[in-house]
């Protein structure tokens, strides 16, 4: 995994409140969700979602919606350090669903339809649809991370069912190093009105 991901997504990966074990496997993927939401797939936006950690837990509350593509291949070809998977996922992102990602960076299951507690009002945010919520409720109910791309090009990580950080990934090539800073709050960009990155801390 890249060496830089710290310097750039290492504020990320504090607010997210992660321990060191799931932290670099976190960072890559979520590098991974800002190149989607960048380049999109064959011209168009698309959106999914990524649950890090806790695949256990995960799996036992999400199931199907397809038969699943990564189901049968030999672990090491599934980990999110080789540059072909990474091409896979991207194309895959395109299907209804989401990726569980095990702790040490290996892509478990695609397509999950994860169980969401209709009743539970912290699980549906103003404005955002069913991906996020999908996330808020998995990331509350187990010990895992949830990253979503959004259809609008915007990444959010959620950890205990709460937005943890929020990142725009035009802004983010723009100002690769000082996107993020300590214990930062949103941001507004003067005379722009997008938000440049991370909500407020656990």
């Amino acid at each position: 995994m890249g060496k830089g991901l710290e310097g750039i997504f290492g504020d990320v990966a504090t607010c997210a409140g992660c321990d060191s074990s799931l932290r670099e496997t976190l960072q890559s993927v979520i590098q991974l969700a800002v190149e989607i939401a960048r380049e999109g797939r064959e011209g168009r936006k698309i959106g999914t979602l990524f649950v890090v950690g806790d695949p256990e837990q995960v799996l036992a509350r999400s199931r199907p919606l397809l038969l699943d593509p990564l189901y049968g291949h030999a672990s090491e070809l599934l980990h999110i350090d080789r540059p072909d998977l990474r091409e896979t996922v991207k194309e895959l992102a395109q299907l209804d669903g989401a990726f569980v990602v095990s702790g040490d960076g290996t892509f478990v299951s695609a397509g999950r339809y994860i169980d969401v507690e209709v009743g539970a009002p912290g699980n549906f945010l103003p404005g955002l649809g069913t991906r996020h919520a999908a996330a808020a409720s998995i990331s509350r109910d187990t010990n895992a991370i949830a990253i979503v791309v959004s259809q609008s090009s915007v990444v959010r990580v959620f950890s205990r069912g709460e937005v943890r950080a929020e990142i725009i990934p035009e802004l983010f090539l723009l100002t690769k190093h000082a996107l993020f800073t300590p214990r930062a709050t949103v941001q507004q960009i003067p005379d722009a009105g997008l938000t440049l990155a991370i909500a407020g801390s656990a």
